[in-house]
């Protein structure tokens, strides 16, 4: 490192013999807030001086253009993408983001040590950076059956990865507030080694936000408002401002954010799928949303840049400045954001060229992963008398949180039949890892589904099969599709297979390239129209996260009906 160092300071005492010299840029400074009109000498991949300077062969003039830091995203699960490391890296360059921050806790769940020995390994062929926070929470609860159980020694191996930067987001607050040991050791291993700890604070008291911040968790993606963001800010969080496929947080909170406490605030994506970020990006669709209600732009890029540099604790990135790291972008203005050249590790990369990489091998184990007992109609009546309510798992638009709804539903010969005009349809959760046997049934409100069925191996965050639909056999023919495919997405109306995407990879990613994804995935949702009315949300997404037993207020788990705020399992009928 120090000959890396004298050789730096050697080059910005003689600018001439650099590798690139970016002329007359407008350069955006997130430590001030303010732009001024300079040139970046560039060596080695650093920024080696920031001035003005004699233009030579290497020197490209971006004059009327300005200059940012490449974008950061502070928070996203990389499964979610439905591809493999390497591949997600040749989608999300394009968009200007040269540095993510991932938690690989969704193949955790499924795969364990194997899982993330698997993302570590394949994310090495990544045109970007992606670093990793270990899984803090495998499994996420006890109120449902996952495939693996993460130790915290079975971490501590990982720790000797340079892309390993901390610990992820700790959803098992419950064992943070009563000091449980194994917790506890993931905290404290972390701590000795620098790391940064995660939060996933969603719904919390003050008073358990407090206990987070004295157990060194002190940032939190989980903000759903203006109160929640603030509260978070006085109590000392960095507050991730989520935009995502599911839940969409950015502009309940923005009204938050303002020139005072902007430090405190930066963006993430959580979860995303590889359709839409092909087709609008990451951060730097944060950005421009947040622009075009009224943030200001220096601000809109401060948070997507440097204050994710700081929050997580990387070191010599987020700005355009001596010593750092050249990930840099050449854009036309700060409103439409639009990208002309992407600068990574001081070279220009071609954003639209084919990418080849040695691809890493994937073991055998996380390729077979969908291991269920067949399915029978019998398994998926949930029993009502006449005249009871039910309690129902409301989906509330652009919110991976949930609303607990009691009502009144049809029954049929002692059980719920689907109320298509009131839009309650029956959800199922099926155990995949274990061979259980175990199928956890519930009613939901706000699919929109108006006939057939659609199943998903993707469920957070144990990821066993869910479903929902308006009749049993489409829901089973969709999981036979599921087990067949070991893994996916499936559509399935009349007993016909409409569409299908393959995710064979412990059922969350593809092996294939990105844009045979994308093309699947597009037909995916032109079939759901025909199963679907009005549909402006991610309904496939949406699914996914009414399994999560950590995100109130009511979720299904293989093991039944959750009730998120007591905690604990319920029934249906009332």
């Amino acid at each position: 490192m120090m000959n890396l160092i004298s050789d730096l300071i050697e080059k910005a005492k003689n600018i001439q013999t650099v590798d690139l010299i970016l002329k007359n840029g407008e350069i955006v400074d997130v430590f001030s807030l303010e732009i001024f009109k300079a040139d970046v000498a560039i060596y080695r991949g650093y920024i080696v001086g920031i001035g003005h300077f004699e233009s030579n062969e290497k020197a490209i003039d971006v004059s009327n253009q300005y200059i940012i830091p490449g974008l950061i995203d502070g928070h996203i699960h990389i499964e979610s993408t439905m591809v493999r490391p390497a591949e997600f890296s040749r989608a999300i360059i394009k968009h200007g983001i040269t540095t993510v921050v991932t938690d690989p806790h969704e193949i955790a769940n499924v795969s364990g040590v194997e899982g993330i020995k698997f993302m570590i390994d394949d994310a090495s062929n990544s045109i970007v950076d992606i670093l990793m926070k270990l899984p803090s929470s495998v499994p996420a609860t006890r109120f449902e059956n996952n495939g693996a159980t993460v130790s915290a020694q079975d971490l501590k191996g990982f720790l000797a990865y340079d892309e390993v930067i901390g610990l992820a987001e700790v959803m098992d607050y419950p064992s943070v507030v009563n000091v449980e040991q194994s917790l506890m050791e993931k905290i404290e291993m972390v701590r000795k080694k620098q790391g940064i700890i995660d939060g996933h604070a969603a719904g919390l008291s003050d008073e358990v936000l407090d206990i987070y911040s004295i157990a060194s968790i002190r940032n939190d993606h989980e903000a759903v408002n203006v109160h929640e963001a603030i509260t978070r800010v006085r109590k000392g969080f960095n507050v991730l401002v989520r935009e995502g496929s599911a839940a969409k947080d950015l502009l309940a909170i923005l009204l938050a954010i303002t020139e005072k406490n902007s430090t405190r605030f930066s963006f993430c994506t959580d979860d995303k799928h590889l359709d839409e970020l092909i087709a609008e990006g990451t951060i730097n669709h944060a950005i421009k949303l947040a622009v075009k209600n009224g943030l200001n732009p220096l601000i809109a890029i401060q948070m997507a840049t440097i204050n994710n540099a700081v929050c997580h604790g990387i070191e010599n990135k987020g700005a355009v400045a001596p010593g750092y790291i050249a990930d840099l972008l050449i854009v036309d203005n700060l409103h439409d954001l639009t990208i002309h050249k992407v600068i990574k590790n001081g070279k220009i990369i071609n954003v639209n060229s084919t990418l080849n990489y040695e691809q890493v091998a994937i073991p055998i184990s996380i390729m077979q992963s969908v291991n269920i007992q067949p399915i029978t109609k019998k398994m998926l009546q949930i029993p009502l008398e006449e005249g009871q309510k039910a309690n129902i798992i409301e989906i509330l638009p652009g919110k991976i949180i949930t609303r607990k709804r009691v009502d009144h539903v049809d029954i049929e010969a002692g059980c719920f039949k689907s109320n298509l005009e009131k839009d309650y349809v029956k959800m199922l959760v099926c155990e995949r890892h274990h061979h259980t046997g175990n199928v956890g049934l519930g009613i939901v409100h706000g699919t929109k589904i108006k006939s057939g069925a659609i199943a998903s191996t993707i469920a957070h965050d144990s990821h066993n099969i869910v479903a929902a639909g308006t009749n049993d056999e489409d829901m089973i023919v969709a999981i036979e599709a599921l087990r067949n495919m070991q893994g996916g997405l499936a559509i399935v109306d009349k007993g016909e297979i409409l569409a299908q995407v393959q995710l064979p990879i412990a059922g969350l990613m593809s092996d294939q390239p990105y844009e045979m994804v994308v093309d699947q995935l597009l037909s995916l949702h032109e079939n759901l129209e025909k199963v679907v009315g009005n549909q402006s949300q991610n309904l496939f997404m949406i699914l996914s996260f009414l399994c999560l037993p950590v995100i109130p207020e009511i979720k299904l788990t293989d093991k039944g009906l959750f009730d998120v705020t007591a905690f604990e399992h319920i029934n249906v009928g009332i």
